[in-house]
């Protein structure tokens, strides 16, 4: 994986294509390459290992234009970040492809095309799919029988563009495990692997599903279904501009998600809610009948989502009264469990577009759930158009790889989830009209929090230094650490790590000495001075705290102990307005460590394998 832009048009595609990669760079990458077919029916390439303005650069000395062409920014998983590994892959000249995906029986390919005489230029599975299409098409197949063909002998995930040189105005899309979109112009015709690549030439949308393998022209295109059916896909418009990712005047995009936190809540709830009661239509049609027999919850997800879900799990059974179970969707979809009847199973995620979150939801359709509900930010995603049942949570774009308004928009929509379920375990109108209007506060006591913002640009100035951080909490806010702590690794590059503040004793407590800064979070709740008797353990052992606090509490920064006063709220909504400052804390960091804020190491935004 990682980014996906191709086109046939009348036009010159070079440009946009590479302004498509461009849009495409918050998803994370360390290679990215361009081949065209040219005028003269030749097949032009140029790679580079690094970003893309890398590749704009070499653009300049070297001609790569054409009517057709595919493109590519490459996350490694098969080889090495170079330029030998990075997409488009090519096959004697004719045939180039890119990839995202795994193909699982590579090694098996590669031998065979070994032995065929086949040379391989690369470490990487995705080169033996583009031999093999130019195989089938050595005996007299076209293109698209030659990709149909390839695609039955594929094993694993995949979503591919590709061109050949003897077929100019032919672009063959394929998509299993992957996303993949059509974006369908006037005269001209584009894939995608996310439609922001493409906003800047049409708003029109075809979203391949499972399976599907496409023949595109510059005037049209003819899907068929996994049987090698023709068939017919629905147009979608897209409600996005082409400038609804900018930064909008921040230094970053993460800057500008964390601040822009309020105005996404605002717009979950919107409609959401009516005179004190949740609207149960939100979660889609026949949500009603579906939640009167909700006896379980298995919530499912993958990293910051996985936190949303951890959180929720304290929510629904403390105040719905709901079993309810968390599990990260790799180790779920690989494990036996046992359905209990009347089990909801609910999966989160941003993109909607995660392998494993998808698989798991694919798995919990055939396991004896009474139901599927998906929590997710993209309205054409694979997982809204697979579950049974819908939330969107209206955060708009986010750029930035680590997410943050996409969970606080999570735990927004659980805790309309919880109150909706809660209703059937005794839940009383006043007592949910009590609930709602605490919900209905988040969006103030959010842009409260965004005021400690210079207080924690100040504190990130004593952990520019540091490689290690332990980040404490206890209850619902044990997973706001995970979160915390997941941020400042993510983009900074220190190890830290959670833990539950009652867990010190048994083993965290080894590491703590002067050099390690201890994070806690303290809302001032039922586990109050249980935490304080945790954080008086990191101060005997000359531990630096720095404690996220409800003023209320009167604690104050002493030796070793910085208290930074956040703001009293409601016990409910801590964990979502009480992960803000910890955002902060790990952009400053990382701003002063000199990070790539937007796009750290290693990382990806959408993970589209497993």
């Amino acid at each position: 994986m990682c980014g996906i832009v191709g086109g046939v048009a009348q036009r010159d595609v070079t440009p946009i294509l590479v302004e498509g990669l461009r849009r495409l760079e918050y998803r994370g990458y360390d290679s990215a390459g361009i081949a065209v077919i040219d005028n003269k029916r030749s097949l032009k390439r140029l790679r580079v290992l690094g970003k893309v303005d890398k590749l704009q650069a070499a653009l300049k000395d070297t001609v790569v234009q054409g009517a057709l062409g595919i493109a590519h920014t490459r996350w490694a998983t098969h080889g090495e970040p170079s330029t030998r590994n990075a997409h488009p892959h090519a096959s004697n000249d004719c045939v180039a492809l890119v990839h995202n995906g795994i193909i699982e029986n590579h090694n098996k390919l590669r031998l065979r095309q070994s032995e065929k005489g086949y040379q391989f230029t690369s470490d990487t599975d995705t080169e033996v799919a583009v031999h093999q299409i130019y195989d089938h098409i050595k005996t007299g197949k076209d293109l698209l029988t030659a990709v149909l063909d390839t695609a039955q002998e594929l094993e694993g995930a995949f979503a591919l563009g590709v061109i050949s040189a003897s077929e100019p105005d032919r672009l063959i899309a394929a998509r299993r495990g992957s996303p993949l979109v059509i974006g369908i112009g006037i005269g001209e015709t584009f894939i995608a692997s996310d439609v922001f690549a493409l906003l800047p030439v049409t708003q029109r949308f075809i979203f391949l599903e499972e399976g599907d393998v496409a023949d595109i022209r510059r005037d049209g295109v003819a899907i068929y279904d996994a049987g090698r059916r023709r068939v017919e896909r629905r147009i979608s418009i897209s409600q996005l501009s082409a400038d609804s990712a900018d930064k909008a005047g921040y230094r970053h995009y993460m800057l500008k998600e964390i601040f822009t936190q309020a105005r996404a809540v605002a717009d979950t709830l919107e409609g959401r809610t009516q005179e004190g009661r949740v609207v149960e239509d939100a979660f889609g049609f026949g949500a009603h009948a579906v939640f009167d027999q909700v006896r379980a919850v298995q919530i499912v997800a993958c990293g910051t989502s996985f936190h949303a879900g951890l959180v929720t799990r304290y929510w629904m059974e403390g105040v719905a009264g709901i079993p309810c179970s968390v599990e990260i969707a790799s180790e779920f979809r690989y494990r036996k469990s046992v359905v209990q009847p009347g089990t909801l199973f609910v999966a989160i995620s941003q993109s909607g577009e995660t392998a494993d979150t998808l698989a798991a939801l694919r798995l919990a359709k055939s396991s004896g759930y009474l139901d599927t509900l998906a929590i997710c930010n993209v309205s054409e995603s694979s997982l809204t158009r697979e579950a049974g049942l819908v939330f969107l949570t209206r955060a708009g774009p986010e750029i930035g790889v680590a997410s943050t308004k996409a969970f606080t928009t999570q735990l927004t929509a659980m805790l309309l989830l919880v109150v909706a379920l809660g209703r059937r375990r005794g839940l009383d109108a006043a007592a949910e009209k009590a609930l709602v209007s605490t919900i209905e506060s988040l969006p103030g006591k959010l842009n409260q929090a965004l005021l400690l913002n210079d207080r924690v640009k100040q504190l990130s100035e004593q952990f520019a230094d540091k490689h290690h951080a332990l980040y404490l909490g206890r209850g619902a806010m044990y997973p706001v650490a995970m979160e915390g702590a997941l941020k400042l690794k993510e983009i900074s590059y220190i190890h830290a790590e959670a833990y539950p503040a009652g867990e010190l004793k048994h083993g965290p407590l080894a590491l703590v000495d002067e050099d390690m800064p201890v994070i806690a979070v303290a809302p001032n709740n039922e586990l109050l001075e249980k935490l304080k008797s945790n954080l008086e353990e990191v101060r005997a052992r000359k531990g630096k705290l720095y404690v996220f606090v409800d003023p209320s509490i009167g604690m104050q920064s002493a030796n070793n102990v910085a208290a930074i006063e956040t703001l009293s709220v409601d016990d409910l909504i801590a964990p979502i307005v009480y992960t803000v400052p910890l955002q902060l804390l790990a952009y400053h960091v990382a701003v002063l460590k000199g990070a790539d804020i937007d796009q750290p190491r290693n990382l990806a935004k959408s993970v589209t394998v497993e």
